[in-house]
């Protein structure tokens, strides 16, 4: 037994070792921006004229969610020609009429335009389907589409921010941010800052913005997009049926030769709410499974990765120390105890800038075994619901678990 739980304990070990030494630096929190900070970056060749920018927001049923967000974004501290279509995605609660109310109180209000989705057609889900739409409705001379959705809170600055991070050298064809999720319930707090550490671990920023790398990733919440790159006859259709929309689209723009950046957005906030565990659960089981490609090999993969990087230096870690004084084998338990801690320990350092950038009390990168394992069950439960053919839905819209033809995901 102590023999196993050494020989774990040494995998884990070497594994997070490589993981915090040739993983890109995902655990670090330096590729961030600040609207007020990034004001203050110098573009290379600046314009006479700021380039125009017109912001698509696909709203389905968000009356509720639009007076808190809808204003700021309409009224962006912009020198440029910048204009917002909200694409009503046959809302049920009156979404378009809100808008419309939020416009004429504003100081601003011909800059926002309201259109109806077309209904869907085969090959879409919503999400993608309501941008496409959008993009129809831009201005021709918009240099740039802001994808954003309806819960995100843009700060005076964002889309000012936002282009210069594009226009500075090197410049990019595609700037996202991960913005700042909320994080006010118990369940927010545990876990939500761990979903990002895996994403970013999934897709390090420096690689998603390194010209020698084919990691391609974006957030869904905030992409800046050069509009010659969507504008084609086709536009999104390619990845009209992703799940995985934000990641889809910057492989999409990676596949026309467009460059790429990835970072943590400061100030940049989502108002979404995920209070209960169910929340958060039904949000990662949607997708999780087709994140892997609808494979059962790489499903099982990944849970034998998540439990040896995750629960066995916890459980083997603990177990060893127990064991040590009840045992004639105290060299191989110390070597398993002390594999094992290390293990947990360089995980739990690994998880502390996330917790410091969220401002989450430090001693809560201990739990991040816990996280791991709570993603791991969320993941075989999204194999699951494929399998017996369960239909995941959004704000009453069931997703269709397909892709066009002629796309495949990276």
């Amino acid at each position: 037994m102590w023999l196993a739980a050494g020989i774990i304990g040494v995998m884990a070990l070497l594994a997070w070792l490589w993981l915090l030494l040739f993983r890109g630096g995902f655990w670090r929190m330096s590729l961030r921006l600040s609207t007020q900070k990034n004001r203050e970056i110098v573009v290379s060749n600046p314009p006479d004229t700021w380039p125009g920018v017109c912001a698509i927001v696909p709203a389905r049923n968000e009356a509720d969610m639009l007076p808190q967000t809808l204003p700021a974004l309409l009224e962006q501290s912009y020198d440029g020609p910048f204009s917002v279509i909200l694409v009503d995605d046959h809302s049920e609660d009156g979404t378009a009429t809100i808008a419309r109310n939020i416009a004429q109180a504003s100081s601003h209000p011909e800059r926002l335009t309201i259109i109806s989705a077309d209904a869907l057609p085969p090959g879409f889900v919503g999400k993608v389907w309501a941008q496409q739409c959008g993009l129809r409705h831009a201005p021709h001379d918009a240099e740039f589409i802001l994808f954003t959705d309806a819960d995100i809170l843009h700060p005076a600055h964002s889309v000012e921010s936002l282009v210069r991070k594009a226009l500075s050298h090197p410049s990019s064809d595609l700037v996202s941010l991960m913005v700042r999720l909320r994080i006010e319930s118990f369940w927010e707090t545990l876990l939500i800052p761990a979903f990002v550490y895996f994403f970013a671990k999934l897709y390090p920023f420096r690689w998603v913005g390194s010209p020698h790398r084919q990691t391609a990733a974006a957030a869904g919440g905030s992409i800046l997009v050069r509009h010659k790159l969507v504008r084609q006859d086709d536009g999104l259709a390619p990845i009209g049926g992703a799940l995985i929309d934000d990641c889809s689209l910057a492989q999409l723009i990676q596949s026309r030769n467009g460059s790429l950046w990835l970072g943590l957005g400061d100030d940049v906030i989502s108002l979404r709410a995920y209070p209960k565990l169910a929340d958060i659960w039904n949000m990662v089981a949607r997708s999780a499974f087709v994140q892997l490609h609808y494979s059962t090999w790489l499903l099982i993969g990944t849970v034998v990765g998540m439990l040896v990087l995750y629960a066995c230096p916890v459980v083997f870690g603990i177990a060893s120390v127990c064991l040590l004084g009840t045992s004639i084998h105290v060299v191989g338990w110390s070597i398993a105890a002390a594999t094992n801690l290390c293990a947990w320990l360089l995980m739990s350092i690994s998880f502390v800038p996330m917790l410091r950038w969220y401002k989450v009390d430090l001693w809560k990168a201990a739990l991040l075994p816990l996280d791991g394992f709570l993603y791991t069950l969320m993941t075989i439960d999204s194999a699951r619901r494929f399998w017996q053919g369960h239909t995941d839905a959004w704000k009453g819209r069931p997703y269709q678990r397909s892709e066009p033809a002629g796309w495949k995901s990276r």
